[in-house]
């Protein structure tokens, strides 16, 4: 989960700018991450020393609608975070649900300037993860709580004996990514089995017992349901934090996995094509009889090679397709059946 930084660039490149600047800039820029996470940067030339940051994110529950404001744990939380150098404004700037006035005068040395304004570049994962920990904290001993960070693909989490379940409904277009993503499911589930520290992960193509109840739409997939075991221990101290960024991305990431994938079978592909394009130049090329039925030979066995695997490859793409469409017919039944 490297790929995803829960800082936001964009924001340290403009705090940097307004630091290192000889004399005082004014600024005033809206910008979006992620898709959905809405930043706003205000100072002015009279006062460059006050800064004004505003950030509308998507809200995990009803309680944290961003119309309504953020609640008071995810205040208390960037109060907590942001104290030294930040203060909280009230009412946030219309249109978003937090505001934030930056001064950085009271810290002198360049070092710890360049250390908060990354500390200021990940506010977006500090109000998401108080919130996600917040839901955590208040689960009860049965049923799943549904959860929107993308509106496309909602996730639920639920409480059992001694651990928490995230749970993924996984849907592809593709059936190509359905392919690649059902493979990758399925190592990941081998690696986190293999690692000790790690959470447990398993995937499904039934819907766990979890979520039962939950409504057809939300438990018609293709590809399947991925489930991880959070333990006590992944979320102590800074763990919560980067245990909630990575679930809230997880999705994202298996696209992310898959668009990488089909990146590199397609430039396999191509270097394999100018390979045997480049035997069947020389083999025209040849002037000898001989030579040219060698080269010929050689290349017709690479072609034919190619072609095995081609078929190979539409063989197993029909066999995944087959088995998807059995999996959604299973649960369709029972969910008619219950």
């Amino acid at each position: 989960m490297a790929f995803f930084n829960s800082g936001s660039r964009a924001l340290v490149e403009i705090l940097t700018r307004l630091q290192s600047a000889e004399r005082p800039l004014p600024v005033d820029h809206t910008f979006f991450e992620f898709g959905s996470i809405k930043y706003h940067v205000q100072a002015s030339a009279e006062d460059p020393e006050n800064v004004q940051l505003s950030i509308s994110t998507p809200s995990l529950s009803h309680e944290a609608a961003p119309s309504t404001g953020l609640p008071e744990f995810t205040l208390e939380e960037t109060r907590k975070a942001y104290g030294a150098f930040a203060e909280v404004v009230e009412p946030a700037r219309d249109g978003y649900a937090l505001t934030l006035r930056l001064n950085f005068s009271s810290l002198a040395r360049p070092k710890d300037r360049g250390r908060a304004v990354r500390q200021v570049s990940l506010l977006q994962s500090v109000v998401l993860s108080s919130q996600l920990k917040h839901i955590l904290g208040g689960l009860g001993p049965s049923g799943a709580t549904k959860l929107v960070y993308n509106h496309r693909h909602p996730f639920f989490v639920s409480r059992t004996a001694g651990k928490i379940n995230a749970i993924f409904p996984m849907r592809f277009r593709d059936d190509t990514d359905l392919a690649v993503a059902t493979s990758f499911f399925q190592e990941l589930q081998e690696a986190g089995s293999s690692q000790s520290r790690a959470p447990r992960c398993s995937w499904s193509p039934i819907p766990p017992p979890e979520l039962r109840g939950e409504s057809v739409h939300h438990l018609t997939t293709n590809g399947g349901f991925v489930s991880f075991d959070i333990l006590e221990r992944h979320v102590k101290r800074k763990r919560a934090a980067k245990t909630a960024w990575i679930l809230l991305n997880f999705q994202s990431y298996v696209k992310y996995h898959i668009k990488c994938t089909r990146s590199y079978i397609q430039s396999r592909m191509r270097k394999r094509q100018e390979s045997l394009t480049e035997v069947i130049q020389n083999a025209r090329l040849r002037g000898s009889d001989s030579t040219k039925k060698l080269q010929g030979t050689k290349t017709y066995h690479r072609v034919r090679n190619f072609t095995c695997i081609a078929q190979f490859l539409i063989l197993y793409l029909d066999r995944v397709r087959k088995k998807s469409l059995i999996y959604r017919n299973s649960v369709r039944h029972m969910c008619s059946c219950d």
